[in-house]
């Protein structure tokens, strides 16, 4: 009996000590913000007028420039403290020509899309036999001479998961594949879509490319999932397959675009920034709806909601629309090469770039003594079926920089079950967005970022938290 009642004291003594963390006042508004927000947002309506005025945002291109256009118009109309630019320069690639054919006497088109940064093949395009592989360590295991001169195919297929942890080891195989066979003397590559869709629409996304203008690849295109195992079913008869295989992208000039900035300043600690973003870029195929207008969506609402507010959140909360998050991080790179000295002074950081699925779970990477305050942000945010996670987080692609400088980032973790259906396609569009999920999503990261911004307990941000 007296184990039991120690253990009774210690429970109590824990709920208690996070039931102090904040101020009765702050949690009163966190759990208004949170509960106006599960009846209706603004961030449909956000999130179509983005894609519909809008539309893609392939990094470089008209439609990149509307959108910064259109994101500082929007955000200057919220009344902001502040709404700056910050310019990001690369060269810019257009997609072309795209077709792929087997030849022979099972004659029949593929659904294919040129890869990212990929190369052209030369004009017409090239015929040759495909040389099948299973995942990328087995390309890299085969010798030059079996590969030499043809086109190399990577059947490898990704796996449906919540947490979207299935998506890192499949994608090796359109990152790394054009590389690898490029090495070993190949014609080309195709692989199939790293998408867990088996509707017949090709999945594009970047090959690693060497900003320095080193590079050595071979045109790369990836296969519509469905199109990939009829190209299996084919190689698997045993007979020679021969694909033409015709891309024509392009490389273009060096093109200066902006991530686009926005402060809401803190009434205490105005120096401290709690930064909410999300990336304004998405490739040519769609309007870029789950990818990443919905984050857009959610991280302006989020800010739009806290603006009206009669009381200031303590910190300042910063919303950052990163450009050029679909070539390689490109934004968010340029932010901490302008901003990786004043990491200390980043409280805290987290993105939303993973669709509009329901938000299940924060994690978070912050020091010992913070745990305390992300225990009693994720007890407010129970009511939305969002749990206590892990001690650990990413804090999204485009808080990767900074995370490695040291700041501490938070995952408000979705649920991505179906994401891996649409991202990267001719789909990804506004159909796929249900408005309930979307509303719980700005629910959560209103508790998130209200509470965050007035925590009385440093995050630790800097050389302890350096991975």
């Amino acid at each position: 009996m007296r184990f039991l009642g120690l253990l009774v004291w210690v429970l109590s003594a824990g709920f208690a000590v996070q039931a102090s963390v904040f101020t009765q006042s702050q949690l009163e508004t966190a759990r208004e913000l949170r509960d106006a927000a599960m009846q209706e947002t603004g961030a449909f309506e956000i999130v179509k007028d983005l894609t519909t005025r809008v539309g893609p945002r392939m990094p470089g291109s008209e439609g990149d420039a509307r959108g910064v256009a259109w994101a500082k118009d929007a955000l200057e109309a919220m009344n902001f403290d502040r709404v700056w630019l910050e310019p990001v320069t690369f060269p810019t690639w257009t997609r072309g020509v795209e077709t792929a054919r087997v030849l022979g006497d099972s004659s029949q088109p593929l659904v294919v899309t040129t890869l990212g940064y990929s190369p052209a093949t030369p004009a017409g395009g090239i015929e040759a036999q495909v040389v099948m592989f299973d995942n990328l360590a087995a390309l890299e295991a085969a010798s030059a001479d079996e590969v030499r001169g043809k086109i190399v195919f990577i059947r490898n297929e990704m796996e449906r998961s919540k947490d979207g942890s299935t998506y890192g080891p499949a994608v090796s195989a359109r990152s790394m594949g054009p590389v690898v066979a490029a090495e070993k003397g190949a014609a080309a590559i195709v692989i199939r879509s790293i998408s867990t869709s088996e509707h017949r629409f090709a999945h594009t996304g970047m090959v690693r490319y060497n900003w320095d203008g080193d590079n050595n690849l071979v045109p790369a295109a990836a296969l519509a999932n469905a199109d990939a195992n009829q190209l299996e079913r084919l190689v698997n008869l045993g007979e020679p397959v021969y694909l033409h295989l015709d891309l024509q992208p392009r490389y273009g000039d060096m093109y200066t675009s902006h991530n686009v900035i926005a402060d809401i300043k803190g009434s205490e600690k105005p120096e401290e920034v709690v930064i909410i973003s999300a990336h304004l870029d998405s490739w040519d195929l769609s309007p870029g709806v789950l990818d990443d207008g919905v984050g857009v969506a959610i991280v302006m609402e989020t800010a739009k909601r806290l603006l009206g507010l009669e009381e200031r959140p303590k910190r300042t909360v910063r919303v950052i629309l990163f450009a050029a998050e679909e070539i390689g991080l490109l934004g968010a790179r340029a932010y901490a090469e302008k901003h990786g000295e004043q990491v200390a002074q980043h409280f805290v950081g987290s993105e939303s770039d993973f669709g509009a699925g329901r938000v299940y779970q924060l994690n978070a990477r912050v020091q010992d003594d913070a745990w305390p305050v992300i225990a009693a942000i994720a007890e407010e945010m129970k009511p939305l079926g969002v749990e206590l996670g892990e001690r650990d987080a990413r804090g999204g692609p485009d808080m990767l920089p900074m995370r490695s400088l040291g700041m501490s980032v938070v995952d408000l973790a979705q649920d991505g079950t179906y994401y891996f259906d649409y991202h990267h396609t001719m789909n990804d569009t506004l159909d796929q967005v249900d408005r309930t999920d979307l509303n719980q999503n700005v629910a959560a990261w209103l508790v998130f970022t209200w509470l965050a911004a007035n925590s009385p307990v440093d995050f630790g941000s800097g050389a302890n938290l350096i991975p």
